[in-house]
């Protein structure tokens, strides 16, 4: 018999939700591709611009804004290297897609909370001289810590400096509130499989879509984005978005409670743990702790022969566990880097998890180092 799994790494990716599943099948046995004339290709069609209403409608942008991509780093790419600009200022714990995302990345750095360091990202406008020449890209929370970014502020200084401003968005949806407009982003990346829908489909909202240029040549997406539309992935990222949408408050509220009840567990049974990122705003289903002296990667195996399921960092670099860049610009030491494992809730989570997950995790605990 198979042991049931705690799932525990919704940072990663989230379980599919039942309306998408059932949305992404509908999809499929209707085929079609949008761009053809004929009946079958506007009933694709019709599915296409339908998504593009429920993820504009998430985030509170207009239909026209949203061009749909592979995914969140594709997204990230297209707004990095699509807007023109030959700089690019990042925060020090952004995801590798926004880091690697640009051929020229000046690194800013953040406070020991993780948090970005607004005075040294004025400083580094002013040395760029930005004025039509830098894209800023700083997330707006973090996917290892769950810290929450001054986004909005750093909007008003970037764009006080002429530059562009772009947020990687991803881990928001369902957990805080995201508003395009709110924030005062130029560009902002989404991922469908992050909410509960498909894998494969994410979305760039450019508020001012014509000042994105291709990453290649192609007529979809408006000359935006080229390649047939993923009409099954958007069927079913329309419908986990429209999900989300309708209930994230109260989920939100439910994942922090769980959250918190994890955390005093971690705190009970080893007073010792660092919850890295405390000391600043969080999403409400995310914990990054450290065990001082057990490694990631033996907390891994010990919770997954246990049948519970976290991550140690990004989960983009799995299959090898090393340092996290992210704890790094926090100021922590190599070895405390490599003690960091990834717990994140989602829609799935019940206390049971969280339970399953202490129970495992208290004999890991019991060997850390004092």
């Amino acid at each position: 018999m198979t042991r049931p799994v705690h799932y525990l790494d919704h940072n990663a990716t989230a379980p599919i939700r039942p309306e998408a599943a059932e949305a992404v099948m509908q999809a499929l046995r209707d085929g079609g591709n949008p761009s053809s004339v004929h009946a079958l290709g506007r009933r694709a069609r019709m599915v296409v611009e339908d998504a593009r209403e429920a993820v504009a409608a998430l985030v509170n942008a207009r239909p026209e804004q949203v061009i749909f991509t592979s995914g969140g780093t594709e997204a990230d790419a297209l707004a990095l290297r699509g807007c023109g600009r030959p700089r690019a200022v990042a925060s020090a714990v952004e995801h590798s897609a926004v880091l690697r995302g640009h051929p020229d990345v000046a690194v800013c750095p953040v406070t020991p909370d993780g948090v970005l360091d607004l005075a040294a990202l004025e400083t580094l406008l002013a040395e760029a001289q930005a004025d039509g020449q830098v894209v800023v890209s700083v997330m707006l929370a973090n996917n290892e810590t769950g810290v929450v970014q001054p986004v909005k502020e750093a909007a008003r200084l970037a764009h006080a400096h002429g530059a562009l401003v772009h947020c990687d968005a991803v881990q928001g949806p369902g957990r805080i509130f995201t508003d395009v407009h709110a924030l005062r982003v130029d560009l902002l990346s989404l991922s469908a499989h992050k909410i509960g829908g498909p894998p494969g489909v994410g979305a760039l909202v450019a508020t001012d879509p014509v000042a994105v240029q291709p990453l290649f040549a192609g007529g979809q997406e408006r000359g935006k984005r080229a390649g047939t539309e993923n009409v099954p992935g958007l069927a079913g990222f329309a419908a986990a978005a429209r999900v989300v949408a309708a209930g994230w408050r109260e989920e939100a509220a439910r994942l922090a409670t769980l959250r918190d009840r994890l955390e005093a567990g971690i705190r009970a049974r080893q007073p010792a743990a660092v919850i890295w990122g405390a000391g600043a705003a969080r999403l409400p289903n995310t914990t990054c702790v450290g065990l001082p002296g057990v490694t990631a990667q033996t907390q891994l195996m010990a919770l997954d022969l246990a049948g519970v399921a976290v991550s140690a960092g990004a989960a983009c670099s799995s299959g090898k566990v090393g340092p996290s860049h992210v704890l790094l610009a926090m100021g922590a030491g190599e070895a405390q880097a490599r003690e960091a494992i990834r717990v994140s809730l989602g829609w799935t989570t019940t206390e049971g998890d969280v339970d399953a997950f202490l129970a495992a995790w208290a004999p890991l605990a019991a060997r850390a180092a004092a």
